[in-house]
């Protein structure tokens, strides 16, 4: 039986105008990899940027985190444990990049309303893998105007 892990942002996200944003991210320790069972976002924008209902662009990108590892520029978060054997988690996330993480692969990308959400749960099965030991996942948004997002992944350690 695998290990569950989440992983939630715990609070708002600052969008930029049209700037790309790593909001959060999760990644592998040294000696296991870890397969993404969930993926969610959410978006508050109200106001009068509101009616344009322009979408806003999330991707969902792998990450060898080459540079920016959870934890260097971007603020901490501890993956909490919600599922099989209790194990040391070995894991790092973050959120709130104030400098991308690298390497970034895009799997998957959706448009969005900004003031609705996202989840996306993957089938037992076809969980998408990072790719190898010490790589992770990133949510990354472009939003057409300044907005607030939360975000929140869910994984198993392999």
């Amino acid at each position: 039986m695998r290990s569950l892990y989440a992983v939630s942002a715990g609070a708002d996200v600052a969008l930029s105008a049209a700037t790309a944003k790593s909001i959060i991210g999760i990644r592998a320790g040294a000696s296991f990899s870890i397969e993404l069972l969930m993926a969610s976002v959410a978006f508050d924008q109200s106001g009068s940027a509101a009616p344009t209902n322009e979408p806003i662009t999330v991707e969902l990108c792998t990450a060898t985190f080459a540079t920016n590892a959870p934890g260097t520029n971007s603020t901490t978060i501890t993956p909490a444990q919600f599922g099989g054997p209790v194990l040391t988690h070995g894991m790092t996330a973050a959120r709130n990049w104030t400098t991308e993480p690298t390497v970034l692969a895009v799997i998957d990308e959706f448009l969005v309303h900004p003031q609705a959400g996202l989840k996306e749960y993957f089938p037992l099965g076809g969980e998408p893998n990072p790719g190898g030991l010490n790589n992770g996942f990133v949510l990354r948004v472009t939003a057409p105007n300044a907005v607030n997002a939360r975000a929140s992944l869910r994984v198993a350690r392999n």
